[in-house]
């Protein structure tokens, strides 16, 4: 029966993206929604500049032209195509579209941030879109993200990565706050930038993410970051981080509730360091839940 409902659902995502769409399919792609349904357009009322860039992004999206068991989406970005598999009942197992905004803005600004041969790091790194887009890019990364979502991010990676990339992307587990002097010790550790994709989600634990940005974050290290508003929680947080760096906001998506952040680490005199607690916390790829 799941067999069954699995093909069902490639079969119609193959027939029509766009009435998939409409029926929210199970892989329904969030970032679509506002593209393709008129209605919704109309009704959001968001500038003709946001729809273009978010019709330029979902551009880079393809759906499979065949049947398949396995649930995967493909994406076009850094000249290759990029197919990553997914589960739909994980969390950090599914491409956001922040992932996407993330990648496009890491693609079309090559010349502000530039990546060959830089040392970078994703967080919450889920289906690992982000770090692929990077390391195609000419960076040397480390994504990492809660150890039982590291087979399905190391598939990943290594698929779309090989013979393509000049470096080979490190997979590594990293839970927030957790053991960060003996996993990524200060001396060892220098990257030049921290991408971060809707990693701030439902997060009642937010200093031990805090104590993790500035664990890994050097005073040259640039950290892209973005952010999906769906709760007042996040506006809290932007508050607090802020307290850490020196927070840019490079650009807004007003039809997706998205943000695209820059962010640099503030003087230590003007700086607000949280405090880690010591009680754990479960954790879904690296987005912190009670």
């Amino acid at each position: 029966m799941i067999l069954f409902n699995l093909l069902e659902t490639q079969l119609t995502r193959v027939h029509s993206f766009q009435e998939m769409i409409k029926k929210a399919s199970l892989y329904r792609h969030p970032l679509a929604n506002h593209l393709m349904d008129p209605e919704v357009q109309k009704e959001s009322g968001e500038d003709d500049d946001d729809r273009t860039v978010v019709a330029e992004i979902m551009q880079r999206c393809f759906v499979p032209a065949f049947v398949t068991t396995i649930p995967w989406e493909g994406f076009h970005f850094a000249g290759h195509e990029i197919r990553i598999n997914e589960a739909t009942d994980c969390y950090g197992a599914v491409v956001w579209p922040s992932a996407l905004v993330l990648c496009y803005f890491l693609e079309t600004n090559v010349k502000q941030y530039n990546l060959v041969d830089k040392n970078v790091i994703e967080i919450g790194a889920g289906t690992g879109l982000v770090s692929i887009v990077a390391s195609l890019l000419g960076a040397h990364v480390t994504a990492t993200d809660l150890p039982e979502l590291l087979g399905n991010l190391q598939y990943n990676i290594s698929r779309n990565t090989r013979m393509k990339a000049k470096y080979l992307p490190q997979v590594k587990e990293l839970s927030w706050g957790v053991a960060l002097d003996e996993n990524f010790p200060r001396a060892s550790t220098n990257f030049d930038y921290i991408l971060a994709a809707d990693v701030v989600y439902a997060h009642p634990f937010l200093e031990e993410l805090l104590v993790t940005f500035d664990h890994l974050c050097k005073e040259t290290t640039i950290i892209l970051w973005v952010m999906k508003f769906r709760l007042e929680k996040e506006n809290k947080f932007v508050d607090r981080f802020e307290q850490l760096f020196d927070l840019e906001e490079i650009s807004s998506f007003p039809s997706l509730s998205i943000k695209l952040y820059k962010a640099m680490k503030k003087n230590q005199k003007n700086a607000c360091y949280p405090q880690r607690r010591m009680w754990k916390a479960k954790a879904i790829s690296g987005r912190l839940l009670l």
